[in-house]
């Protein structure tokens, strides 16, 4: 699986400190989003060692969706990384382009990566956020949000399109699938990750579907 023996390092280190209340942004979620780097590193003109690094540490810190801070997620995973890269053998070029990819990472923060590196872990961690896995993400963190609000649900029982109501994914987890997910396509890179995009948004959207027969 591991790359490299650096990585199977770091791994261990980055698994031990993930959040335990978040399944959402869990260690299975980082070793997928590693994967998937590894995958599209040669297609996307990235240094696998580098790009394999980022995905690992892209979600050092976990800040809440529902946070005022969540758009900074990806500056702060950013500067935990700086912090945790050197002590596990990477040198100092080779954290500055690590750090950068996971700077850029963040959907919420709309940056433009300026290298492979950031190209390759957005399409990654992009590809993590749709398809069935992305509707069971989805899910988890409204469960979280709602268990600190005491607000919140997966649908609108009165209106679960939206059709005369503003979209609100903070309440309601569906709203998710258009303020984000069905956005996501548009914004990979390589054309792995659009062809992979386009099949996981035919098993959301079936998913979509059956749950709208299912609540009537």
């Amino acid at each position: 699986m591991w790359h490299s023996e650096r990585h199977e390092q770091l791994w261990q280190v980055v698994a031990a400190q993930m959040p335990q209340d978040d399944i959402a942004h869990d260690a299975e979620h980082v070793a997928r989003v590693y994967r998937w780097c590894l995958r599209l590193a040669e297609e996307g003109g990235a240094d696998p060692e580098l790009v394999g690094a980022a995905g690992l540490v892209h979600d050092l810190v976990d800040i809440p969706k529902d946070h005022p801070d969540r758009p900074l997620g990806g500056e702060r995973s950013a500067e935990a990384a700086a912090d945790l890269l050197p002590g596990m053998g990477y040198q100092r070029t080779e954290v500055e382009a690590i750090v950068e990819a996971v700077r850029t990472c963040s959907w919420s923060r709309g940056l433009t990566p300026s290298a492979a590196e950031g190209r390759v872990l957005q399409d990654a961690d992009r590809l993590d956020a749709i398809g069935v896995i992305g509707l069971a993400r989805c899910f988890a963190t409204g469960q979280r949000m709602c268990a600190r609000t005491r607000a919140g649900a997966f649908y609108d029982p009165a209106d679960p399109d939206a059709t005369a109501r503003e979209l609100d994914d903070r309440h309601y987890s569906l709203d998710h699938v258009a303020t984000k997910m069905r956005k996501l396509p548009a914004a990979m890179h390589t054309a792995t990750a659009r062809a992979e995009a386009a099949l996981r948004m035919q098993a959301l959207e079936a998913a979509v579907a059956a749950l709208r027969r299912e609540i009537g």
